[in-house]
């Protein structure tokens, strides 16, 4: 045996050189504000676990078909997803059952976000509301149906059908003109009778503050994660109070199924459902808390879907809903609205 081999085998026998042999969780989450999360969760997580990170980025359903795609050989071991995706997931194996006895911090999460797509196949960490916002100088907003008020004649902008908000416009839209069916057919048909007088159905929430700051529009539907750079503005704006209420929506995490690091993708997901973590990301204006215990500024609470209150009021739209209807949404869209 020469020296180098030796020495070699020696660390190996002590532990040195550990770097390759540290553990490794593989997680898949949305790209945004991943300077927060790696400053307030992966980081402290990783100095409390001795352990490695790997991190995936992209949006939902992206990230859904690479599960599927290495269904025979996983390599993520936790992932975040909307929850239709995730009983997605669950309905394909992708997922398995999480052991919630395993998070401490399970029973202080709210009501919706403990089992969020049945049989704990998933446990909520952050929902928003879908609401309106709008120009207070310009026009009251009180109910959904103020949408269509002549105020707001080429002054409206709405989000697009293929964006996480277009599903839940259709469904308070609905709801208001008296719809009775999962095809939002009265809801469609009334936003394709009223297209033109539509400024812009966005795609990217982003372009809100530019309509809004170019005078183009006085009223728009965004969801509330939107809300802290619209008031940025500091232009006359609100978030209306609805009387009829405000649809969300809400993200999940999911266990994927195969994954070797199942203890540790818990240790995880519970460390981020803590309310030291959940309040930070908070603070952060990144996600709006599902822990009751977690506390935000009076400031950042007025940016954030936050409280009891707020949460409680909340029409989610149920995901095996989506999955159910979302090809017959998309083609009413298409054939109503988008011609």
């Amino acid at each position: 045996m020469t020296l180098r081999t030796a020495a070699a085998a020696l660390a190996l026998i002590l532990g040195i050189g550990g770097a390759a042999a540290q553990q490794k969780l593989t997680i898949s989450v949305y790209g945004i504000s991943q300077d927060s999360y790696r400053k307030h969760l992966y980081a402290p997580f990783e100095a409390q676990c001795g352990c490695k990170l790997v991190v995936e980025v992209g949006n939902s359903s992206e990230r859904l078909a690479k599960l599927e795609a290495r269904k025979d050989n996983p390599e993520v071991d936790m992932a975040v997803l909307t929850d239709f995706n995730a009983l997605e997931a669950a309905q394909k194996g992708l997922i398995d059952k999480i052991d919630v006895s395993k998070l401490s911090n399970y029973d202080k999460l709210y009501d919706f976000a403990r089992d969020p797509i049945g049989s704990n196949y998933a446990v909520g960490y952050t929902f928003y509301s879908t609401g309106i916002i709008y120009r207070t100088d310009k026009v009251k907003i009180s109910s959904w149906k103020d949408l269509w008020k002549p105020e707001l004649k080429n002054r409206l902008a709405l989000p697009n059908i293929t964006t996480s908000q277009g599903p839940t416009l259709l469904f308070m839209v609905d709801r208001s003109l008296g719809g009775t069916t999962p095809d939002f057919a009265a809801a469609i048909n009334h936003i394709g009778a009223s297209r033109k007088d539509v400024v812009n159905f966005y795609e990217r929430s982003a372009q809100l503050t530019q309509l809004f700051q170019q005078d183009e529009i006085w009223a728009a539907v965004t969801g509330r994660f939107n809300w802290p750079l619209v008031r940025k503005l500091n232009m006359p704006i609100a978030w209306a109070s609805l009387s009829d209420g405000e649809s969300g929506g809400m993200n999940v995490m999911a266990l994927v199924k195969g994954s070797k690091n199942k203890e540790l993708a818990l240790k995880f997901m519970d460390y981020w459902l803590s309310a030291e973590v959940q309040s930070k990301i908070a603070a952060d204006l990144v996600d709006s808390p599902a822990n009751r215990d977690a506390k935000v500024s009076p400031e950042a609470a007025e940016s954030l879907t936050y409280g009891a209150d707020m949460a409680k009021a909340i029409k989610f739209l149920p995901p095996q809903t989506v999955i159910d209807n979302r090809v017959a949404w998309l083609n009413g869209w298409n054939e109503k609205i988008a011609r």
